[in-house]
């Protein structure tokens, strides 16, 4: 199911051994809540311009590798300002072993992984706001990369698939799905791609 304001959002989780399910029109009227609990830096000199973001990509060519002949490692670093180092590469499926490194994150499970985190940080925020307490939200998204109508790969779909468990309460799953839908509609990385966001088994 897509995430639109015409179609039904519909989830489905267990709770205490029994499967729930839920549907509900996705024109929910909200109460809208301030972030600004969560303030983030504003830029002087942009009215529109919230924060901004950097990271550094780095690879260096080994000093055996011709690169000319294409046999040469692309495994790299993402950099980021708080100190962690993230090693990096292509996936295999696009670049053979050994010239990419399975056991790094790939461009493609990192965007996948954006979408995710964003869209559950957004969800635990306006839990909270409904008084609700989430123990444990495990998503096992997915990605899929198809041809467009030029011919050219991009990531057409990306599926959430979050299992959610609460300490003592549980929503009822049409609040549930209401805000994870309210969730898709604020993730600011959602806001900023044209791939399609569904949840499974929607």
């Amino acid at each position: 199911m897509v995430m639109t304001a015409r179609n039904l959002v519909r989830v489905e989780r267990e709770t205490n051994g029994k499967a729930h399910s839920a549907s509900k029109p996705a024109n929910f009227t909200f109460r809208r809540t301030s972030l600004s609990d969560t303030p983030l830096p504003i830029q002087p000199g942009s009215a529109n311009l919230m924060a901004s973001y950097s990271a550094r990509v780095l690879w260096r060519r080994g000093s055996d590798e011709k690169m000319t002949d294409r046999r040469y490692s692309r495994a790299h670093e993402w950099i980021f300002d708080g100190g962690l180092v993230v090693p990096a590469s292509p996936s295999p499926h696009i670049v053979p072993l050994p010239y990419s490194d399975a056991a790094n994150v790939d461009p493609e499970e990192a965007f996948v992984a954006a979408l995710s985190s964003c869209h559950m940080l957004f969800f635990l925020h306006y839990m909270t706001d409904e008084g609700y307490v989430v123990d444990v939200y495990d998503d096992n998204a997915t990605g899929r990369m198809e041809k467009n109508e030029s011919g050219r790969f991009w990531m057409s779909k990306v599926i959430l698939d979050p299992q959610v468990s609460y300490l003592g309460e549980y929503p009822d799953p049409s609040l549930e799905a209401a805000i994870h839908h309210r969730a898709h509609e604020d993730c600011f990385i959602a806001n900023s791609v044209r791939t399609e966001v569904v949840m499974k088994n929607s």
